[in-house]
């Protein structure tokens, strides 16, 4: 299956218009998560984990006690692609529960 390629500018702006809570910062989508402790914030990514992989699709993330960082970003096309919203969308509907 061919790998989706960058979203132009627009698109992306669109985009994060349905998606609360994201930004796009240094060319990545990105969003900070808080949790009420660890062991949320561990479920969140750990549910989060199995939709990446179902996609393919892996997040550059990062995990301090309750508080999650995620950047988003398809590295082989040079930008923010379809999966990258795909896997955006997924993670809001997990952490918003």
């Amino acid at each position: 299956m061919p790998r989706p390629s960058a979203l132009p500018p627009e698109r992306i702006e669109a985009a994060l218009a349905a998606l609360p809570g994201w930004s796009c910062i240094g060319g990545k989508l990105h969003r900070e998560l808080r949790f009420p402790d660890f062991r949320r914030a561990f479920a969140f990514m750990a549910e989060a984990a199995l939709h990446a992989e179902k996609l393919d699709h892996h997040p550059e993330w990062s995990n301090v006690y309750g508080r999650v960082v995620v950047d988003l970003v398809t590295h082989d096309a040079g930008g923010i692609t379809e999966l990258d919203l795909e896997l955006a969308q997924r993670m809001s509907a997990i952490a918003d529960r």
